[in-house]
């Protein structure tokens, strides 16, 4: 593939936009450094960069696209509300329509607040929570990659810069699946827990009841319990990973596949909490969710399109269908080129990743940017396996193809060593203190 076209973008991005991307996941530094596309267009499960390459994309814009690029029910409903005006002085009509069409789906939610990113919702549930509760800290889940670009989130990563230490030392951690590290927590830190968030999975199910457990733990010591649905919301089940294991928090967040890519997002919960941050209390008013954008009418046409899809068309059962589909392939593939030890997927068929070693076993990230280099030019990105609706027979057995070519170079660099292979600097993980990047 030719990427000369978006490789003369790269400096143009860097000087207007530090880092170069408006989202960190999709940086220069996720990529090989000679293929790095941008995109002009997507439909369906493929998208066209500046070059006009093709690929079958398995990110789906980070997990919120589930229904497919420029999806025509969802695309139409958006833009047929924006022609009535996109923004108002009052709520409009369609705000009070989009809370009845959620509230109808997810199980035991009361009130909802939409907003326009994830960090907006989660960071609204923990201040909630703390005026509920009267209490500071929050317990966040270690074993989850991310919750909100806030300082009670970031301030525990490696990229905690500008975030002062007493802001900090209010964010304590648990372990998934370790409900002796939570029973802890209570004990360390009795009647000062606000709330526990956390994703109901991520890539190992829950074990040994740990969800019903965490819900009996918070209800005898007067803590918020918080669930982060942005992934498995609208993926393991139409009401959420809450409503496929029948454990109901006190407080959910939602977004990504909310909208199919428009930027929805939103925070729900029982009425005793999230009314504090309204008009009919006579408590200490919360400064809950609110912004200028939060309601726009065509998010929320998009919104209501999406979920009137999931409800009329087999959506879900199609995520996982196809979702194991292309993991039974590739797991195939994997055995073909003898590379269980170095390659396994993870996670549930709705929502897989991957893992990349080195010939000791260890992770790699060299190993990583020579597989990502080598379905590139097979015409697959996928720098994670994240089905989407229209991700359909042929896109999956022809990224099966790709990956099988894939993980024979893999197989030649483990063997022969990788430095003949790799055609451009490693790729990095986001979550790192310093910079080891260069341009080109």
């Amino acid at each position: 593939m030719d990427f000369a076209k978006s490789l003369s973008l790269v400096e143009r991005y860097h000087s207007l936009i530090p880092g170069g991307s408006h989202t960190y996941a999709k940086g220069d530094d996720q990529y090989p450094a000679h293929m790095l596309p941008y995109v002009a267009r997507g439909e369906g499960c493929r998208m066209w960069d500046a070059d006009g390459n093709e690929f079958i994309e398995w990110g789906m814009g980070l997990r919120s696209v589930t229904l497919g690029h420029a999806y025509p029910p969802v695309v139409e409903a958006a833009r047929k509300a924006m022609l009535d005006g996109t923004n108002f002085i009052r709520p409009s009509l369609i705000e009070l329509e989009a809370a009845e069409a959620f509230l109808d789906i997810i199980q035991g939610a009361d009130m909802v607040k939409f907003s326009k990113d994830g960090s907006d919702a989660t960071s609204g549930a923990v201040r909630v929570s703390r005026a509920y509760t009267g209490r500071d800290l929050v317990a966040k889940c270690a074993n989850h990659p991310f919750f909100s670009v806030d300082d009670w989130f970031i301030g525990g990563t490696p990229m905690s810069a500008g975030i002062p230490e007493a802001t900090r030392a209010l964010t304590v951690t648990f372990r998934y699946n370790d409900i002796e590290s939570v029973e802890e927590l209570f004990d360390r830190y009795p009647d000062r827990l606000a709330c526990l968030i956390l994703e109901p999975e991520k890539y190992d199910p829950p074990a040994d009841g740990f969800l019903h457990k965490l819900r009996d733990l918070c209800d005898r010591n007067g803590t918020v319990l918080i669930f982060d649905e942005m992934i498995t919301g609208f993926r393991w089940h139409l009401g959420g990973a809450q409503a496929f294991y029948d454990v109901v928090p006190d407080l959910s967040s939602w977004g990504k596949a909310l909208a199919n890519g428009f930027s929805v997002s939103a925070l729900a919960g029982k009425k005793e909490i999230m009314e504090l941050g309204g008009l009919l209390h006579d408590k200490e008013r919360v400064f809950l969710l609110s912004g200028t954008h939060a309601a726009e009418t065509h998010g929320l046409a998009a919104a209501l399109a999406t979920m009137k899809v999931y409800r009329e068309e087999p959506v879900i059962e199609t995520l996982w269908r196809q979702g194991q589909r292309l993991a039974d392939g590739l797991n195939r593939a994997i055995a073909d080129q003898d590379l269980e030890a170095h390659i396994q997927l993870f996670g549930r068929p709705c929502c897989l990743v991957y893992g990349t070693k080195d010939g000791e076993g260890n992770p790699s990230q060299p190993f990583r940017t020579l597989f990502l280099q080598e379905i590139m030019k097979r015409g697959v990105i996928a720098p994670s396996l994240i089905v989407s609706y229209s991700h359909d027979d042929e896109a999956v057995d022809k990224t099966v193809e790709a990956f099988h070519g894939a993980f024979g170079v893999y197989r030649k660099a483990l063997e022969e060593g990788i430095e003949g292979f790799l055609e451009s600097r490693p790729v990095q993980p986001v979550w790192r203190t310093f910079n080891e990047y260069r341009l080109g």
